[in-house]
């Protein structure tokens, strides 16, 4: 797939955007979606940072219970593709394998997660989407809803994607790549549940 081009934004090689990164202040976060420069906001609401941090401990507890070699990553890691000039840090990522040591990167996500806003589902549904879905190691693309206990996942079985939709905090997440189940009680807990 051929990324759209959109007039009046900027894009951007991984190579020129690394360069461009040298010159940002530590405290702004940027991306690069498919060679499409994006600008992140900064200081996400409450409910965000709660979900964010749910699902990261809950997976990781899984992923240890289970004796996975896989681990979490939240939203500082990024995830980069040369191929697809893609550097974005997802909200919750997991990896699989050995990574080496000093990355602030990687390219072989088995899992990813990001906390939809009505401000950023567009971005995440569809851009994001868009370059998630073309890499190889991704087997489960997860959206959370920020705002009510909604979670829609994509998962990967050969070359086939499938979605299915999980509401209500009775439902269960399960990611069988990496062997972990979720109940969204979970997930939402202290945001919804109590």
């Amino acid at each position: 797939m051929v990324a759209v081009r959109r007039p009046g934004f900027d894009y951007m090689s991984l190579d020129d955007f690394e360069e461009h990164l040298a010159d940002k202040p530590a405290d702004e976060r940027w991306e690069l979606i498919g060679g499409r420069v994006v600008k992140m906001m900064v200081g996400a609401r409450w409910e965000h940072a709660r979900i964010v941090n749910n699902l990261s401990r809950h997976i990781g507890n899984g992923l240890d219970a289970g004796g996975s070699r896989c681990q979490v990553f939240t939203e500082t890691f990024y995830l980069k593709s040369r191929s697809h000039d893609t550097a974005m840090l997802p909200d919750v990522m997991v990896v699989c394998g050995d990574l080496t040591p000093g990355a602030t990167s990687t390219e072989d996500a088995v899992a990813l997660v990001e906390v939809m806003s009505v401000g950023t589902e567009a971005r995440d549904r569809y851009e994001k989407w868009h370059v998630y879905r073309q890499l190889p190691s991704l087997m489960h693309y997860v959206l959370a809803s920020r705002d009510k206990p909604l979670i829609e996942v994509f998962d990967r079985s050969g070359e086939v994607w499938t979605n299915r939709e999980l509401e209500g905090l009775d439902a269960v997440l399960d990611l069988p790549a990496i062997g972990v189940r979720l109940a969204l009680r979970d997930i939402y807990a202290r945001v919804f549940a109590a």
